[in-house]
């Protein structure tokens, strides 16, 4: 434990230099430092000894390496060596399991987006449900990587999951896990305009959107305009967000994300090559949409290529870095680096982004956005990062649009509104307004 205190004093100590602080404000926290971890050896060594049943070390100090930095932000965390090799997994689109992205807030474990096509999804599951028992037990406290752990294995068997939702009594569901074969891009014609939906960012997704905008070119050589969604996306690869927006845009700063310290910035911009030839597009939106989709829409916006749709989008603007440990053998560090702000300086952290166009997709939904304190998003953290713009999020209120009463329960009004869009062109000014 002494050898463990010690190397961490050194790095914390050579950080401090690096950064220039006074050699005795660099002796004062290297000292207060070196005691903080000689007392977390003390309580380890308390723990293994006295505790009422014998402890598993290791476990012990994972689970204090992610308490350390889930106090930080809700996305800080320590991932051991079996996360990151998932993690890994989920980036390139293939793993088994239910296939849910999920989260943790104030001790219960939230679904952030079902998976296109996945089994949660095709069983009923929604973004913000909250998972209460796993196969009977309940899920209360656990980490989401006991969660997940639950939830992954063999393609085939079944797993009995209940989920809460609010205004409704539990669910249980019995899901049976498939191998998660996650193709980013899908794509569809809708008369005389394309629908692409991306539903999360990886490896193979600037790929993917490449052939699906090709295919309906090919499919249809007139078309009008493409409306592209986002809904419920939960985001992924930065670089897959650029290239998503880079396929739409044929000049011009895509994102910055900015860190500590005031030169830390980095920049990415669009390469030239509009690759739906200046077509109108549409982008649908949600509180489901995070992170690369934030991207991506705001990218769109901010240089007039797209009108956005839907509902103000989630609103998780921060940059994680991975940090393998030792080549990743003892796992890495998951560690919030920097924020994403859109090309206008527009910070996507808690706020999110509103859309042009505000259209719920139900009437039950926009029941919700009435009441948002019900709405599952970045905000509704304790901890979660400021934004360092001085905004804030928009809070309950009524929608501008919610379909008729007479509207199809199985239909999607979003869409068809996108849809409308286009037919004017996307020029707002000439779009009907149906207010709520």
């Amino acid at each position: 434990m002494r050898k463990f205190a010690l190397i961490g004093v050194s790095v914390l100590a050579i950080g401090a230099s690096a950064a220039a602080v006074s050699q005795t404000r660099v002796g004062a926290q290297a000292a207060e430092t070196y005691r903080m971890l000689e007392l977390f050896g003390d309580v380890v060594s308390v723990v293994e000894r006295a505790y009422v049943v014998e402890t598993d070390p290791k476990k012990l100090i994972e689970a204090a390496l992610d308490g350390m930095l889930q106090s930080l932000d809700p996305h800080s965390n320590y991932l051991n060596a079996e996360d990151l090799e998932r993690l890994n997994e989920r980036s390139t689109g293939a793993y088994s399991g239910v296939g849910l992205e999920i989260t943790s807030e104030n001790g219960l474990v939230r679904v952030i987006t079902p998976m296109d096509g996945g089994p949660a999804q095709r069983s009923g599951v929604e973004a913000g449900d909250v998972i209460t028992a796993i196969n009977g037990q309940s899920a209360a406290g656990l980490s989401v990587a006991e969660v997940s752990e639950q939830l992954r294995g063999p393609a085939g068997e079944s797993v009995v999951v209940t989920f809460l939702r609010d205004g409704e009594e539990p669910r249980e569901i019995t899901i049976v896990r498939e191998v998660i074969r996650t193709f980013s891009v899908t794509s569809r014609l809708e008369g005389d305009f394309g629908y692409i939906r991306i539903s999360t960012f990886n490896a193979n997704t600037g790929r993917e959107l490449g052939e699906a905008i090709a295919e309906l070119r090919g499919e249809n050589p007139h078309l009008r305009g493409i409306v592209l969604d986002l809904r419920n996306n939960g985001g992924g690869l930065l670089d897959a967000a650029v290239a998503v927006s880079d396929a739409f845009l044929e000049r011009g700063e895509i994102v910055s994300q900015r860190g500590r310290r005031p030169n830390d910035i980095h920049r990415y911009s669009a390469t030239a090559g509009d690759l739906t030839g200046g077509l109108p597009v549409a982008v649908l939106i949600n509180y489901g949409s995070a992170s690369a989709s934030e991207i991506v829409a705001g990218a769109l916006r901010d240089h007039q290529r797209a009108t956005l749709v839907g509902l103000t989008s989630f609103g998780k603007g921060s940059v994680q870095t991975v940090m393998p440990l030792r080549n990743g053998q003892d796992g890495a560090l998951s560690l919030t680096t920097a924020r994403y702000f859109t090309p206008s300086g527009q910070s996507i952290q808690r706020i999110g982004i509103a859309p042009d166009l505000e259209v719920a997709r139900s009437r039950r939904e926009a029941e919700i956005v009435a009441r948002s304190s019900f709405i599952y998003s970045e905000a509704a953290y304790t901890n979660a990062l400021d934004a360092s713009v001085g905004s804030e999020r928009r809070g309950p209120h009524s929608p501008n649009e919610a379909p008729p009463e007479d509207f199809p329960t199985d239909g999607d009004y979003q869409l068809q509104r996108a849809l409308d869009l286009l037919r004017v062109g996307g020029d707002l000014d000439l779009l009907e307004r149906r207010p709520l």
